[in-house]
């Protein structure tokens, strides 16, 4: 039953030849890997007039010329990772980059960075794109966590139903924004040659803080969350159709382009028109408002900008995963997150994100202005680390250009460096500590993960382990039974059939219940030991353990007794609610039962299957 459901939801499971027949197209690959970098400017914006109407009509009318700056740097980012998408065109993410020319500890920073933003990308997106709606409909403000959760769901859902389903899933929403939003800001242009431009001091409130550098470094620090997003497609170039390199490349660059358009049409019109949003109402919603009036045209918008919101966190989706699995086959993450599912996507790595972007959302209340400040460090973190990766890869490789190529990149990293360190300044007190005592928390958790794996691969090589001729000794087997029935009778019959010194133990719950099993055992095993341990606590697994120590004890043979245990199983899997699984805790104690003798514990179940 849980597999039809399973089967239901996610779809049947995909044979592993067909991977190659799910790449992406650059059409549906722009719709998987753009929409965090084409809708963060629903909350760039945002946070561009949150951050400078404090300072009244004055600080506003600075939006311009902060939104110029965003986007040269847009435009520096992206033509460095067009470069990267052709430096590595198996996959150029910043993890890659930076831990093949800078060394493991920054490639782990930037994997650690890239982490923080996936997950904060999630929370984010879908957060803003319940904002969004909400605006048109305020009454939904009261319900944003439940509705935040939900959406975050169907995305987790479509997903996990595999790539070339969710490129396709994904157009939809991608391309309607696109064709809504785009022929909305041109209309707002005529509308501002017709209309001239607006007034800031007649509609903007009162400021309540001077207009400074400090204020001016902070809005632009949040405004680069314009910028998240952008990397997405040089971690994901397997994903393209060959030749991979070049249309992974064709797409950014159409991707930038669009950012660009898309950020700076909106930023322009809202201050050329004077528009000014309430305390409930975003500042998109209120440009187009402004544009289309609150009739059809208006909630087509705000429909539009609340779905590329929440597939905008699809980039994590698309992004998170691959990286978990590179980190994973690395050594840094749990090896499970190397593995494909039934959908051939990395399903373990999907999972994961969801949950913690889950968390996210219920830890902050789903309020994107709350996550906002923890949210550009991780991004031009690992920006940076990313181009200065390929600085060093240029001047390595000393190709056709490749000073030039060198020069594009360092100006990109110290573009971004400089960046960060005006992101940590202006953002610490609003939340970017966290981000910065988290992401060395994350680099220590994947050292971690590498030295276990380190250990456990020493603990179990061949080397130096000289070969045994000692012969291995006929087993001591205990077999403990919870009375006579036809299911012990398939385990007693094989340890008899691997051994002469077979026990059968019985513990005993209740005093006086071990003769009854005793006769009745007799009947049909007469030379069959059993041996009746009393249990004054009503436990079962303590004095059978007790007992296995003492047998050991005495026997002192070089070995330990071997567990013959009998389970019957279920014919139905709620079924299994109703029986106490003494076997599994069995099983458990004494799996995870630390020794300190060279012998092993051999446990063999012996299953029963139950009719119905």
């Amino acid at each position: 039953m849980l597999n039809t459901l399973k089967d239901l939801i996610i779809g049947s499971p995909l044979p592993t030849r067909q991977l190659a027949d799910k790449r992406l197209n650059k059409t549906r690959a722009l719709a998987a890997f753009s929409p965090d970098a084409l809708s963060s400017i629903a909350y760039a914006n945002q946070e561009i007039f949150l951050g400078l109407v404090v300072a009244g009509s004055v600080g506003l009318a600075l939006s311009w010329p902060i939104g110029l700056a965003i986007t040269g740097l847009l435009l520096l980012v992206a033509l460095s990772y067009f470069q990267t998408v052709h430096g590595y065109p198996t996959g150029g993410g910043s993890y890659i980059v930076a831990r093949r020319n800078l060394g493991t500890l920054p490639g782990l920073i930037a994997a650690s960075a890239l982490t923080v933003d996936y997950l904060l990308n999630v929370a984010v997106s879908v957060t803003a794109g319940i904002a969004a709606i909400a605006s048109a409909f305020p009454v939904l403000w009261h319900y944003r966590v439940a509705l935040s959760l939900g959406l975050l769901l169907i995305i987790t859902i479509i997903n996990l139903r595999g790539l070339r389903e969710t490129g396709t899933l994904m157009a939809i929403p991608v391309y309607l924004f696109l064709f809504t939003y785009i022929p909305m800001l041109a209309y707002g242009v005529i509308r501002a040659v017709i209309d001239g431009p607006g007034t800031l001091a007649a509609v903007a409130p009162p400021p309540t803080a001077p207009l400074t550098l400090f204020l001016l470094l902070h809005t632009f620090s949040t405004g680069c969350t314009a910028l998240t997003g952008i990397e997405a497609i040089s971690n994901g170039v397997p994903a393209f159709q060959p030749p991979e390199a070049k249309n992974a490349g064709r797409t950014l660059i159409v991707m930038a382009v669009l950012m660009g358009i898309l950020f700076m049409g909106s930023v322009g019109l809202t201050q050329y028109l004077a528009v000014v949003a309430g305390s409930q109402e975003t500042i998109l919603s209120a440009l187009a408002r402004r544009l289309l009036g609150s009739g059809p045209a208006y909630l087509l918008i705000q429909s539009c900008t609340m779905l590329i919101l929440v597939v905008a966190a699809n980039t994590s989706f698309a992004g998170f995963p691959r990286l978990a699995a590179i980190l994973a086959g690395d050594g840094f993450l749990p090896r499970q997150l190397t593995g494909l599912g039934d959908r051939l996507v990395f399903t373990n790595g999907i999972l994961i994100l969801a949950v913690a972007g889950g968390a996210l959302i219920f830890a902050f209340n789903g309020d994107t202005h709350a996550l906002i400040p923890l949210f550009a460090i991780g991004a031009f973190l690992a920006f940076t680390l990313s181009q200065a990766g390929m600085v060093v890869h240029w001047w390595r490789e000393r190709g056709k250009g490749w000073w030039l190529k060198s020069i594009v990149n360092g100006v990109g990293a110290l573009a971004t460096t400089i960046t960060v360190i005006v992101v940590v300044i202006s953002k610490f007190i609003e939340g970017a500590w966290i981000t910065i005592l988290v992401i060395p928390i994350i680099v220590a958790v994947f050292l971690r993960v590498r030295t276990h794996y380190q250990e456990v691969a020493r603990q179990l090589s061949m080397d130096g382990l000289p070969p045994s001729l000692k012969p291995v000794p006929i087993p001591r087997i205990v077999v403990p039974i919870s009375g006579v029935h036809r299911g012990i009778v398939d385990a007693i019959n094989f340890a008899r059939s691997i051994s002469d010194n077979v026990t059968a133990v019985y513990v005993e719950l209740e005093p006086g219940a071990g003769e009854s099993v005793r006769q009745k055992l007799a009947e049909w095993w007469p030379d069959l030991n059993l041996t009746i341990v009393p249990s004054p606590y009503r436990s079962v697994i303590a004095p059978l353990l007790d007992f296995l120590e003492e047998t050991d004890r005495l026997h002192n043979d070089g070995q330990l007794a071997a567990l013959v245990l009998p389970e019957f199983i279920p014919a139905k899997w709620w079924q299994t609610l109703l029986h106490n699984q003494t076997a599994w805790l069995i099983k458990a104690a004494l799996l995870y039962r630390r020794r300190f003798s060279d012998f092993p514990r051999v446990i063999i179940d012996i299953p029963y299957h139950l009719r119905r």
